[in-house]
């Protein structure tokens, strides 16, 4: 078409006067121009380079992992446990070959034996209410003498009950802090608030790793009931936080000193409805002639305040109660029971179950079956033996499923 209309204006110019071909020249230049717009358009636009494409970053690792978190959920069980020879003293070649785990009568694989550093929480009773054998200055002692026997890596920390529960060092490692801690803040009180000291030691130790917690209980295990905590629950929760509870108890000591105190036929309720036996016969030499102190004197060293000796007599009774506990406690989380009968074998304990702690190993395994799908306070009851001979070991009957 561009052809036969450049044919066409080349003869009608031919033919056309000066002026008009003038004319006619600028048409045809235009109606050029205008046929050949599209083209030039279309080159123009397939000319014109195209914008670079974008390419994508590789994303580092890093990256990834931050828009992407993967979660892995870790199965593991860790079962604190300390082996004694025949003759008392600490296992140090134990191996895992040498151990059996058994979990709701399933054999479980062992994964791991080993030692870590401990975390030791001494729960202090300085309740007084008798004066009888418990003492703040020995209890004291106690600590002071444990916490010298124990790993230079381990990490302590106090709680004292007695009105009130109370923190008196948070976790350390340092020893001169502890010493002073335990010289300078320890006091008496009349009652005693085990339940909530108790609930208040598994609060501080959830957040700290499984297999290395430890509970040092100092106490007679008499307990005032408060309206804050139920002794039965806090002793849950204590066995839920899979702390290992050794105790040194004043119960058989309190009983000693009682039954030297006041001797069995003093211990003796008197009989009712005689009040003239609760009097001293011959009258009282420290009152006027006719009259007597009755029924509270002392008479050649031994008192006769009957109230006393009723409330004594009851003490004594009410530790055989508290001790049962006790031991069912520390035997159920893998501990034991220390029953001294004087201060100085008291003290000594101290150091003993410092050792204790220091040689303990931790068995780690993965239940077969998975934590994930059990419910949560479910119960395991959990069976550690030992295929060497000669050796005895001590280890939680059992855990709570937490998360």
């Amino acid at each position: 078409m561009k052809e036969s209309l450049l044919r066409l204006n080349s003869h009608t110019l031919m033919l056309a006067p000066s002026s008009l071909r003038l004319a006619l020249l600028s048409l045809v230049a235009f109606l050029s121009m205008l046929a050949a717009g599209p083209e030039l358009r279309a080159q123009e636009k397939t000319t014109t380079p195209a914008a670079p494409a974008q390419t994508q970053t590789p994303q580092t690792p890093a990256q990834r992992e931050e828009q992407e978190p993967v979660k892995v959920f870790t199965e593991e069980v860790r079962l604190p446990i300390f082996v004694t020879d025949e003759r008392g003293r600490f296992e140090q070649t134990l191996e895992m070959e040498d151990i059996v785990v058994v979990e709701d009568d399933v054999p479980q694989e062992i994964r791991s034996l080993r030692r870590v550093p401990a975390n030791v929480l001494l729960l202090l009773d300085t309740s007084n209410p008798l004066t009888l054998a418990k003492n703040v200055n020995t209890t004291r002692d106690i600590s002071l003498r444990l916490i010298k026997g124990l790993r230079a890596e381990s990490r302590i920390a106090v709680l004292q009950f007695n009105d009130r529960v109370e923190l008196i060092q948070d976790w350390t490692s340092e020893r001169v802090s502890l010493e002073h801690a335990l010289k300078t803040k320890l006091y008496s009180g009349k009652r005693a608030h085990l339940a909530d000291a108790v609930t208040a030691a598994a609060n501080k130790l959830a957040d700290l790793p499984a297999g290395s917690r430890h509970v040092v209980l100092i106490t007679d295990g008499m307990e005032t009931p408060t309206v804050k905590s139920d002794y039965s629950d806090a002793i849950k929760q204590l066995i839920a936080a899979q702390a290992t509870v050794h105790i040194i108890s004043y119960t058989a000591m309190t009983r000693e000193v009682v039954k030297q105190k006041y001797p069995d036929s003093l211990l003796k309720a008197p009989p009712k409805n005689n009040p003239a036996k609760e009097s001293i016969p011959g009258g009282d030499p420290t009152m006027p002639p006719g009259q007597t102190r009755s029924p509270s004197f002392t008479f050649f060293g031994v008192d006769l305040d009957l109230k006393r000796r009723r409330l004594a007599r009851d003490y004594a009774k009410a530790t055989e109660q508290s001790e049962a506990r006790l031991t069912s406690l520390a035997e159920e989380t893998g501990g034991r029971i220390l029953l001294p009968r004087t201060s100085a074998e008291m003290i000594q304990q101290g150091a003993e179950v410092a050792g204790e702690i220091a040689a303990q190993y931790v068995v780690t395994y993965q239940p077969k079956r998975p934590l994930a799908n059990a419910p949560l306070g479910q119960y395991r009851r959990v069976n550690v033996a030992l295929r060497r001979a000669g050796l005895t070991i001590h280890a939680r009957r059992g855990y709570i499923v937490t998360r």
